[in-house]
């Protein structure tokens, strides 16, 4: 036979934010031997509001009054109900709800909201991660399993055109992780092989092959070695040009510096080559680096690869041996990317991001982002744009100001 619920108070205080809110209403509550069961507090352009729920007094009378004359000496609204339960529900099937939009439109979050219940799910909270260069909220979700409702809200995010991400509220979304990203059109825009292509007089072609490939229409393995036979005679100079022209994508730096300070480990594993990559890896301060060695011999790309290529397979099999090497499980790691040959990895992964990819990405990924700040990845593990310019203006790392 279960346990009763119990019989309990929710208390709700909504007005102007001031110091000692809080300790007045618990300084009320204090001399009625109540049991504190749960809390929620928020602010909103300096408005608070604060829910306690609390079991049943003996005197419900006495401390409604107490509570309800605090709040009045606060200039606040209150609402005290009784009633049974103690929030047990949260437990059951608890999910992270990311929804990402620039903008982030009213009708988009009524669509999401929608969609939840749809699901016999519940919102417990709601908090905001970023609100610039996008929108970001966090939804804290209870009743529903978390597949099922990535399931539902994949297509809604279509729709809306937004990104949300599912996630299963574990220990690992706040455990020390791996991050193992894809290079080209990933962590740097655009594609090493064809600024190099560039130095033959074959970028066009090259191009042409990269995005097919990128597609899943050609076998990876066999286009890269089609477009490398290409660049044969190009000047090995030409690697320190590609690489002083390359561009990181947009909040690359930043990712990586944050996280780098909670502990995180980073990798990248490209279909591109070591002497881009490896260069990459020193100047971000990442981790590890896989990727494909060009042949050069008299100063000269002979177009050619040394060694197996690192493909589709390849990359999956990098991840799994660098987390290994640190000793955490597939399930604590990140992959990102963008292309077909990125599926294994994010497949292998304990989430998997396709990063405004392909199509068929997209729909294999766990969850997909299709804005273009790399450091939005962030907003999904919990960290919010606040905490993280807090974070770099004690390295004394100046952030430019949001918009107003």
């Amino acid at each position: 036979m279960s346990d009763p619920k119990p019989e309990t108070l929710l208390i709700t205080l909504a007005g102007k934010d001031r110091p000692g809110v809080t300790s007045s209403v618990f300084a009320a509550l204090s001399g009625a031997g109540v049991e504190v069961l749960d809390i929620e507090q928020i602010v909103l352009r300096g408005r608070l509001i604060l829910g306690v729920l609390v079991t049943a007094p003996r005197n419900v009378r006495r401390v409604s009054d107490a509570v309800r004359e605090t709040a009045q000496r606060l200039g606040m609204a209150v609402d005290v109900e009784g009633g049974v339960g103690d929030n047990k529900a949260r437990g059951s099937g608890r999910s992270h709800v990311t929804v990402i939009g620039a903008p982030l439109r009213a009708s988009a979050m009524a669509a999401v909201a929608g969609r939840i219940a749809d699901a016999g799910a519940n919102i417990d909270r709601i908090e905001r991660m970023a609100r610039y260069p996008v929108t970001a909220i966090d939804l804290h979700v209870s009743g529903a399993d978390t597949d099922a409702l990535r399931t539902v809200l994949a297509a809604e995010a279509a729709r809306q055109a937004i990104d949300i991400a599912v996630q299963p509220a574990t220990l690992l979304r706040r455990g020390t992780r791996l991050i193992v990203m894809d290079v080209d059109s990933t962590l740097i825009q655009g594609e090493v092989i064809e600024m190099l292509a560039a130095h033959a007089g074959c970028e066009a072609e090259v191009a042409a092959v990269t995005e097919a490939a990128m597609r899943g229409e050609i076998d990876f393995e066999e286009s890269l070695r089609s477009r490398v036979a290409l660049l044969e005679g190009v000047p090995e100079s030409a690697l320190d040009e590609v690489y002083d022209a390359i561009v990181l994508a947009p909040g690359a730096r930043t990712m990586v510096r944050t996280l780098r300070r909670l502990g995180y480990r980073f990798a990248i594993v490209s279909g591109g080559f070591s002497r881009i990559t490896d260069r990459l890896a020193a100047d971000l301060g990442i981790h590890f680096s896989r990727a494909n060695e060009l042949e050069i011999v008299d100063g000269r790309l002979t177009g050619r690869i040394v060694g197996p290529v690192v493909d589709r397979a390849g990359k999956a099999a990098a991840l799994r041996e660098f987390a290994a090497e640190i000793g955490v499980p597939d399930a604590a790691v990140i992959a990102i990317g963008d292309g077909a040959n990125d599926l294994d990895m994010l497949n292998a992964a304990g989430l998997g991001i396709a990063y405004n990819a392909k199509p068929l990405v997209r729909d294999a990924a766990d969850t997909a982002v299709n804005v273009p700040y790399l450091d939005t990845i962030m907003y999904l593990l919990g960290i919010s744009r606040e905490e993280v310019e807090a974070a770099d203006a004690e390295a004394g790392i100046v952030t430019p100001a949001p918009p107003v």
